[in-house]
């Protein structure tokens, strides 16, 4: 997403905890797309520090007109024997960190009358998925979330969406299907069951969440709010 959205010349801040890997992405953005980008070193679930880091930063730098929310999900598990803390833990790495960053771009954008909010969640908003119950209701209730904040958020001319990828061939995949194959079976076996759940019969590339997240943001999405775009290949059951 930072990759595409710096190729359609945005100026992309990228936020993680994990400062190592923010300056390695740092560096291809600069190499690629020109030294205009910047990040942000903080554990999200450090609700103050993250408000204060971004508040800062955009004291320095300026507006941010473009936000995308992208939080890792929480671990598999029942919902009914989640433990109480992993509730907590889920509540407050998507939905605070994202008010927090909500509380700190809206100011900005509503001043230029313009801006987009983006937020990467799941197509379990739309049909629950199988031992994913934290996930599960933290997701459900970011798109709620989002659906308020569009209809408050319009008439300032700031729009709110969602994106909900579908399985992505991504590390987080690979290590999904590989701890199902320990359980039973071959990863090959695990990646053909899944496969058939697909309409499309692939998992998505990266770039393919991407590119749907740079549509919203772009002039391309201008009129569009308040919804939930599946990048998921038809997988989803439900419309």
């Amino acid at each position: 997403m930072a990759r595409e959205l710096a190729r359609l010349g945005a100026s992309v801040t990228v936020l993680a905890r994990d400062a190592v890997a923010l300056e390695q992405v740092l560096a291809d953005l600069d190499r690629t797309h020109g030294a205009k980008h910047d990040l942000i070193a903080v554990d999200m679930l450090d609700t103050a520090g993250l408000q204060s880091k971004v508040h800062a930063h955009i004291a320095a730098t300026g507006p941010c007109h473009i936000l995308v929310n992208n939080t890792g999900g929480p671990p598999p598990g029942l919902a009914h024997t989640a433990p109480i803390a992993a509730y907590e833990q889920a509540f407050r790495l998507h939905l605070l960190a994202y008010q927090a960053l909500v509380t700190e771009v809206v100011p900005g954008m509503k001043a230029q009358g313009r801006g987009r909010i983006i937020n990467v969640i799941s197509t379990s908003v739309k049909a629950p998925l199988h031992n994913l119950g934290v996930s599960n209701t933290i997701r459900g209730a970011v798109a709620q979330w989002a659906k308020t904040l569009a209809n408050e958020l319009g008439p300032a001319g700031i729009t709110v969406n969602n994106v909900l990828p579908g399985a992505t061939a991504t590390e987080r995949l690979a290590a999904i299907i590989r701890n199902k194959a320990a359980g039973a079976g071959s990863e090959e076996a695990v990646t053909e069951e899944m496969l058939r759940e697909i309409p499309l019969r692939r998992f998505a590339r990266p770039e393919e969440i991407a590119y749907a997240v740079a549509f919203l943001a772009g002039p391309s999405g201008a009129y569009i709010n308040g919804i939930n775009l599946p990048v998921d290949g038809g997988r989803t059951p439900s419309l």
